[in-house]
């Protein structure tokens, strides 16, 4: 199966990007599911982020399955990328574009460490066993298999070890453009949940973490809008995984079950902003009051960046934006986070006011 997006596909992807296409899809969505989490597993609980994810995501996003306006421009982008030079996923594409309720779990399993690698998550993906590759398959298709995909079933080895070859392809085409940016936003997501946790505990953290999700008596809840009876979700083992995620739809996912850690995927914090960030032409009055390149630096740190980050796009040297943004966060324009190794900035309530002054008209840079 080759990935080729054509300008009349595109222009439906771009046209329905917030219209529901696969009803079997809502209606699984629309089901309450229940996840009972004891003393241990609610403390073994943690949050990771994963290329994997994001890449599977931006196929089903492709595929028309899981898509959220605000990620329109990267959709644009996408298309516009894989039209003159298609991927080939011929042992992926039927398992993330089908009409199915559902997907097999098994293509984003729990990242192992908080910050893996697309390398990391795609040696988990091939250690996933047989039976439970075969098992994943027969929740998601029964037990009559399309052909493409019983191949996958009678010889689950070799074809995990052709699926995540596709998959690292589709990540560098897809994700690793744009990687730092998203890295950056799913980041920021991370350390304001985590002082959520600190300040109020789970009960906090949940409520806050998406409007469908309740804490109630030791439960997690996801609830859907006149959602069914409840449904248990088979808890993997040592508590959940809590994903951010740029490239998803607007709803939690919750697989029911699950060949690794019970996985939480959600929208990140901030995905708004990602595309747009920097796209706009300044007003002119900010420019007159913070010079050019600050009020550009100012803009795009509506997402957040580190200096290496905001180095590699303006073309300069780190320590020449480190000026520029010693300036700024003096006057409380920006302010800066530390996330392990790493420091990220962004801009303040009073820096978005500053950016809020009407802008020039002009167009629109490309993301």
């Amino acid at each position: 199966m080759v990935l080729h997006v054509s300008e009349s596909w595109r222009d439906r992807l771009v046209s329905s990007a917030v219209a529901t296409v696969f009803r079997s899809v809502l209606h699984t969505r629309m089901m309450t599911l229940r996840i009972d989490l004891g003393v241990a597993e609610l403390a073994a609980t943690r949050f990771a982020i994963s290329p994997l994810s994001e890449t599977v995501s931006a196929l089903q996003q492709l595929a028309g399955r899981q898509r959220q306006a605000s990620n329109l421009p990267w959709l644009r982008w996408a298309t516009d990328e894989l039209a003159g030079d298609p991927l080939d996923l011929p042992a992926t594409w039927p398992l993330v574009a089908n009409v199915r309720a559902s997907w097999p779990e098994f293509l984003v399993p729990a990242p192992v460490g908080t910050e893996s690698s697309i390398i990391d998550d795609l040696e988990a993906l091939q250690r996933t066993s047989a039976g439970q590759v075969r098992a994943s398959l027969r929740r998601v298709f029964g037990e009559s298999l399309p052909e493409n995909v019983a191949s996958l079933a009678a010889r689950p080895i070799a074809g995990l070890s052709a699926i995540a070859t596709e998959l690292h392809a589709a990540h560098d085409r897809l994700i690793a453009p744009h990687w730092s940016r998203i890295r950056a936003v799913l980041d920021a997501d991370v350390s304001y949940r985590a002082k959520h946790l600190v300040a109020g505990g789970a009960e906090k953290l949940f409520a806050d973490l998406h409007s469908d999700l309740h804490w109630r008596d030791g439960r997690l809840i996801l609830q859907r809008p006149r959602g069914q009876s409840e449904r248990p979700v088979c808890l993997g083992p040592r508590g959940l995984v809590l994903i951010p995620v740029v490239l998803c739809p607007p709803e939690v996912l919750i697989k029911k079950s699950t060949s690794t850690q019970t996985t939480v995927r959600y929208p990140a914090r901030g995905i708004g902003s990602l595309w747009t960030a920097g796209n706009q032409t300044p007003a002119a009055s900010t420019i007159r009051l913070l010079g050019r390149v600050r009020t550009e630096l100012l803009e795009t740190l509506r997402s957040p960046a580190t200096t290496g980050d905001l180095a590699r796009m303006f073309g300069v040297t780190p320590s020449a934006v480190s000026q520029h943004l010693r300036v700024l966060r003096d006057c409380g324009l920006v302010a800066r986070e530390r996330s392990g190794r790493n420091v990220r900035y962004v801009v303040t309530a009073l820096g978005i006011r500053l950016l809020s002054e009407q802008p020039d008209r002009g167009h629109q840079r490309r993301i």
